[in-house]
């Protein structure tokens, strides 16, 4: 639930049906299900006692029925008002049948679609209020009952506030409306402190225009109420008093008379302090008929029974300005106007032309007209004024005229229908129309009936058609409307939203668009359409030419999976490499995607049994997600070339130095499938950590016939060596397990084809063939690991720039950029380009890629003002925070909120490339107030992409420093490593390290000096001494 909302503790629906209350129980269940009632609420659907009970009737008996509930829950074995003094709790009532929706006004389709809700689903009248209440009116509301009729559309501004200090009592929600209005509506009047003096209803225009404010509008009763708990106690407590036992189930069970009661006019209206007693109880003041005389006489002792109870409770009302209210009436146009020329003002519901629907043709839908939850299929025409709710049309073959534009004169010459057979004498002339006309032929003495009997409506008289029809029992539309099996009616609209939904799926993925698909997930799996969902992504990926939509297809299916666990089965990262999957992954490896997908649809349904099962199922998804991301950046490689060189002599040493990078803007835009996906630029500084190049890495030819691999990290830390030697290709088969000892180092001989794994030949041969002898390569970094400087990125650099010339070839830094994505994609670390970029070429850059494949990382070097480097140098600083970012995750969480093309995350994509290019201007100009803006905007964008990557600690350190830079980021992804800071005053590293020396809680930190590295990485052949320097190459 979004915060701020109320936390339900029981949410009644009333209805008037007993045949309706499993439907719309489900249907409370589904909601819940969404998030839309908050974490644990007991959930109720109520069948009205008896057919007439009104609106108080049914508050009184759901009141009883929630009191029992909750008493029963806190082990009490009779009713209790104990168990109201905490309980928030919300009566819905569905009120009477609607002609215009089978389902009731509640279930009233709204054309609305909400981007930003986390389930995708129909929104009904009833979600609508049940967000308006929740999440706006009875925000911050104390413990009590809310009643909300379901018979209005209702909205009301976000920042809508209810003053509830000092509050006792009952208080009443209005909306302003204007006097004309109010005559068919009720109104209240209060007076100047806000207490309720009276309520009218469809009073004359004077009396109304007492009610009015300095504004000309008058406060509507809008069906909503709020009882405190000691006034709900209070009313709890008649339920036990003849008459007004009979306004509950108990009464009724108990062979009680059955009485109406209204909400407004009978309970609320005893409050007003503006009523007598015996006009109140005469029923002078209630504007409405009051049934026969042993009715009246049961009403007034009703009514006599409230006074004594609740006429001293204070009665306040709350009215919100520029409110909207609309009741739902029972006539065709006013239902036709609500929806589709309801007013676009802030305050009124987003309704849409077209929502939840999938249109062929959308230029044949005239404005004025709405369509929701539908299907049209072909050349559909749809005029102004209609309205199409759970439709699947097709365009007719013919020009036939349609039923519902054929007018009456000429639908009777037409058909030889006669007026008197669709309506009896008892209807009356001016009353006769569509939904009371005798049409559906439902029984015939001798045959069995199908549709053909209807749809010769379209054709003439000629034939049998006529003469069936009218020796047919006969119903008229209001007539099936009471025969309605309500369940299956909200099953078949269900069913047909997940249709158009399929479709909807389909058209997102082929056409690429950036439209985030699990809204609807959610509503699949929680409304048990998973299959259908699993099987329509099945068939997307299969039958994509792109293998980017298919990678995104298979991640949709991570994520249905994913859902189906229900936030148990642990965590959706994890290990994806378990053998059941290989043979799937195998064909995928191969190109062989439709073959690889079906594999997969085959092995998931082993995995569906339990949420352990399912999460581990996805993580399996998502890493054969992997495999074809690999392949599309894989197409990286035609952008490497190596020239030859002369073989350097067995024992000496080729030694390449490389500086850190700093991102300092558009870094996530540069990770594949975004980088390729949607384009991606990044800004990076080469720098030198304390005046040194801190990555680096040598090798050098030895005579014996195998590798020897050894690798050193961490000086701040404490360094770390690993040695290792491998003589056989089984030494190297983990080399694409990241964190297999060595396996950087192993997948630089395989992306250099100094080895290759697949070959017949061993090791040694090919060692012999390649070289003459083995090689030996060292690398090392002097910087902890998880700085965020982007060391493995850059060390993959440096070691695979040392293989190329010890095998006797060269590469420039475009070649080296493009092989380490390569290299990584190979170790399956993934990562995008920026780092490589930063620390391979020299300088101030920015590095760009366009949204297509192949994957061509383009960079240019920004040009400056004379000495702003040097100025530069002046204002950065690197701290160490002295945290190891702990999150190993971090990517796969980026890469899932991608694909599932969260609306943030898309956002912000493009927000890190325009940063990016405000970033490179900021230099151009020397700009160093601008640059720190940038920095500071890049810093809310890495959180937005990760969120999590800000520890406590660094925030601290950020707060305590915000004073004196002008803008700062933690490096790379965050979480931890290394904070850089551009301050507003040059040479500040002594006055930083007071002011961090006395913030408390930041733990070990250091800080260090910052260069810009103008030459890039460096190359030497330095004989067999490695601590000599040579010629630089």
């Amino acid at each position: 639930m979004a915060p701020g909302g109320v936390e339900w503790t029981v949410v009644v629906l009333t209805c008037q049906h007993k045949d309706s209350v499993c439907a719309f129980q489900k249907e409370l269940e589904i909601r819940w299900r969404r998030g839309a009632l908050g974490p644990h609420p007991l959930l109720l659907t109520v069948e009205d006692p008896a057919a007439c009970v009104g609106s108080g009737g049914a508050t009184l008996n759901a009141l009883l029925v929630a009191a029992e509930h909750l008493s029963a829950r806190a082990g009490c074995t009779v009713v209790t008002a104990d168990v109201l003094h905490e309980a928030r709790i919300l009566i819905l009532h569905m009120g009477r049948d609607f002609p215009f929706d089978d389902c009731s006004r509640a279930f009233t389709c709204l054309p609305v679609e909400d981007p930003d809700a986390p389930a995708e689903a129909l929104t009904c009248n009833l979600d609508s209020l049940l967000g308006t209440m929740t999440h706006q009116l009875c925000r911050g509301s104390p413990p009590g009952v809310w009643v909300c009729s379901t018979d209005m559309l209702l909205t009301v501004p976000l920042a809508a506030e209810i003053c509830w200090e000092g509050f006792q009592g009952a208080k009443v929600i209005s909306v302003p409306g204007s006097i004309s209005y109010a005559r068919n509506h009720g109104v209240y009047l209060a007076d100047q402190q806000g207490f309720v003096r009276d309520i009218i209803y469809q009073g004359p225009a004077a009396r109304i225009q007492e009610c009015a404010g300095p504004d000309g509008k008058v406060p509507l009763v809008c069906g909503i109420v709020f009882f405190s708990a000691e006034t709900a106690e209070q009313l709890l407590a008649t339920h036990v008093i003849p008459p007004l036992d009979a306004c509950t189930y108990l009464g009724l069970d108990s062979g009680a008379q059955s009485i109406q009661l209204s909400l407004f006019f009978d309970i609320v209206l005893c409050m007003a302090d503006g009523v007598t007693e015996d006009d109140f109880v005469t029923g002078r003041t209630r504007e409405v008929d009051s049934g026969p005389a042993k009715g009246a006489v049961a009403l007034r002792s009703a009514r006599s029974v409230l006074w004594k109870a609740l006429h001293a409770i204070p009665l306040s009302m709350a009215c919100i300005p520029d409110g909207c209210y609309d009741y739902m009436t029972m006539a065709a146009s006013d239902h036709i106007h609500n929806l589709t020329l309801r007013t676009s003002s802030t305050n009124a519901l987003s309704f849409r032309k077209v929502a939840h629907s999938h249109i062929d043709q959308p230029q044949l839908l005239e404005d004025g007209c709405s369509v929701t939850n539908s299907l049209l299929e072909g050349a559909v025409q749809v005029e102004p004024g209609s309205v199409l709710q759970h439709c699947h049309l097709q365009s007719p073959a013919g020009e036939a005229g349609t039923y519902l534009n054929m007018p009456w004169a000429e639908f009777f010459h037409r058909t030889g229908i006669w007026e008197g057979d669709l309506w009896g004498s008892e209807v009356p002339r001016k009353s006769r129309c569509l939904l009371n006309a005798r049409l559906f032929p439902i029984l015939h003495a001798a045959e069995p009936l199908g549709v053909q009997d209807v749809l010769w409506f379209l054709g003439s008289q000629e034939g049998e058609g006529l003469g069936r029809w009218r020796a047919s029992w006969r119903m008229s539309w209001e007539q099936l409307l009471m025969c309605l099996d309500q369940e299956a009616e909200l099953a078949s609209r269900r069913a047909l939203f997940f249709c158009q939904a399929q479709g909807k799926i389909r058209r997102v993925l082929l056409e690429h668009r950036d439209c985030s698909l699990l809204p609807l997930i959610r509503t699949a799996v929680n409304e048990g359409y998973q299959e259908a969902m699993l099987s329509t992504l099945d068939q997307v990926a299969s039958v994509a030419a792109d293998p980017g939509v298919a990678a995104r297809a298979l991640a949709c299916i991570a994520d249905v999976l994913g859902c189906m666990a229900k936030g148990d089965g642990g965590l959706r990262s994890g290990p994806a490499a378990n053998r059941e999957w290989a043979p799937a992954f195998q064909q995928l490896e191969r190109g062989n995607i439709a073959e690889g997908v079906k594999a997969l649809a085959k092995e998931r349904r082993k995995w569906l049994g339990r949420p352990a099962l399912l999460v581990r199922a996805a993580r399996h998804y998502e890493g054969a997600e992997q495999i074809l991301i690999r392949q599309a950046v894989m197409s990286a490689c035609r952008f490497i070339s190596c020239g030859q060189e002369e073989l350097p002599p067995v024992g000496h040493w080729v030694l390449v130095e490389c500086p850190a990078r700093i991102d300092v803007s558009g870094g996530w835009s540069d990770t594949p499938p975004i980088t390729y996906e949607h384009g991606g630029a990044v800004v990076d500084i080469a720098i030198l950590v304390d005046g040194r190049r801190p990555i680096g890495a040598r090798a050098r030819r030895i005579a014996e016939p195998e590798l020897r691999l050894v690798s050193a990290s961490g000086a701040l830390e404490g360094e770390v060596v690993l040695e290792l030697v491998c003589q056989d290709l089984e030494d190297l088969q983990d080399y694409c397990q990241p964190h297999a000892p060595g396996a950087l180092l192993k997948a630089a001989f395989i992306c250099t084809q100094i080895v290759t794994l697949a070959s017949q030949k061993p090791l040694q041969a090919q060692l012999l063939e390649c070289s003459g002898g083995g090689f030996e390569v060292h690398s090392w970094s002097s910087l902890p690991h998880g700085s965020g400087l982007g060391t493995s990125s850059i060390l993959a650099g440096a070691v695979m720039a040392a293989l190329y010339r010890v095998a006797g070839k060269s590469a420039n830094a475009e070649s080296l950029i493009h092989a380490v994505l390569h290299l990584e994609q190979v170790l399956t670390t993934g990562g995008g380009w920026q780092d490589q970029v930063g620390g391979l070429v020299p300088g101030i850059k920015i590095g760009r890629s366009k949204a297509l494949l192949p994957l061509k990382v383009e960079v240019e070097q920004i040009p400056m003002p004379e000495g702003f480097p040097q100025t530069l140098n002046q204002h950065l600083l690197l701290i160490y925070t002295g945290k190891t970012r702990l999150a190993r995750n971090l990517l796969q969480d980026v890469l899932r909120n991608w694909y599932a093309r969260l609306p943030a995350i898309v956002q912000n994509a493009a927000a890190l490339v325009s940063n990016a290019e405000q970033c490179a201007r900021a230099f151009r100009q020397g700009n160093l107030p601008l640059l720190g803006k940038c920095l500071t905007r890049y810093w809310q964008q890495k959180k937005c992409m990760a969120p999590g990557c800000e520890p406590l600690a660094v925030r601290r350190m950020m707060d305590a420093l915000q004073p004196y830079v002008y803008g700062q980021s933690l490096a790379g992804a965050g979480g931890g490593g290394f904070l850089y800071i551009l301050t507003k005053e040059p040479s500040q590293k002594d006055t930083i390290q007071q002011i961090l020396a006395n913030t408390e809680g930041l733990g070990n930190f250091s800080i260090h000096t910052v260069e810009v590295d103008t030459a890039g990485f460096s190359l030497q052949l330095v004989g067999s001494d490695p601590k000599a320097r040579g010629n630089t190459e």
